[in-house]
Parts: structure tokens; C-alpha cells; sequence
């Protein structure tokens, strides 16, 4: 198989709510819009990252799995964490789900929710503790104590 796209669809029934969240904090672009779908992409050079946003009561469903979103939390990795802890909850007034902190399994990050109760965990890699170092594999290892310069 040829991967060619690949997105999450957040099934709610805040669809505009949830629209001017992600394009206000987020930084997505609409790239389409009706009252039932909102596609959503962010560009960055040549890296898209997608999201798309759909009435969960539309057809489209099959009607066993018509249920707003939920237990979903959303990873979105940054370059400073602090910086957008700043922006979001300090500046922004963004409710934290989860406060800011560093975790010794090699995060710094803090929880925030969008208007439909989806959780995202705004990350920022850090080195990891010796206890979870061995955890990693050893490409991925070497990718991190590049990233992190440890």
C-alpha cells in the first residue's frame, strides 16, 4: 500500500467553534468548508500536517458510530514548549488541562482541550532520565541525544 494522506477526523457538534480554535491557536488554514466538514491544513516548507472537523450526525457515519469525539488526546510536538505555554495559557487565557512540567520519560509538556473536549499535549522533547534511556531504540536514541545535545 501507498500511503498517500493520512488525518484525523474529529467527529462534534461544535464544528465553527472547533474551526476558529484550530486556525486561531494552531495555525491551520481551511481548505474547505461546509456546515457539516471542515477540512483544515497547516503548511510548513514542505511538511502538511491536516485535520479535519465533521458534523458526527452526518450520513456519511454509519449511524452504529454517530457519537461525538471522544478520549482523544492529540499530540503536536514544538520547538519551544515554553514559548507556546506562554502564548496559550499565561497570554491566551487557555485553560491548562495538565500544567506545564518535564517528565522524566523525556517530555516537557503541558494538556489543553479544544471546544469539543479533545486534549492536546503541546511537547517538546527533552533527554530523557537514565531510568527510561534504555527504553528508547538506538536510532531513535541517536535522534534524540542529537535533538536535545545529550
Amino acid at each position: 500500500m501507498k500511503l498517500t494522506g493520512y488525518y484525523p477526523v474529529l467527529g462534534t457538534d461544535k464544528i465553527a467553534e472547533s474551526r476558529d480554535f484550530y486556525t486561531k491557536w494552531m495555525g491551520f488554514e481551511i481548505v474547505f468548508e461546509a456546515d457539516w466538514y471542515v477540512s483544515l491544513r497547516r503548511q510548513q516548507g514542505e511538511r502538511s500536517d491536516e485535520i479535519a472537523l465533521l458534523d458526527y450526525t452526518h450520513p456519511t457515519v454509519p449511524a452504529a458510530y454517530r457519537k461525538p469525539v471522544q478520549g482523544l488526546l492529540l499530540n503536536f510536538e514544538v520547538d519551544d514548549v515554553d514559548a507556546e505555554w506562554e502564548r496559550m495559557v499565561v497570554q491566551g487565557g487557555m485553560k491548562a488541562e495538565l500544567e506545564i512540567r518535564s517528565e522524566d520519560f523525556g517530555q516537557r509538556h503541558f494538556i489543553v482541550a479544544d471546544p469539543s473536549g479533545v486534549l492536546l499535549d503541546m511537547i517538546m522533547e527533552i533527554a530523557p532520565s537514565e531510568a527510561y534511556a534504555d527504553q528508547f531504540s538506538p536510532e531513535y536514541a541517536a535522534e534524540l541525544a542529537e535533538k536535545t545535545g545529550k
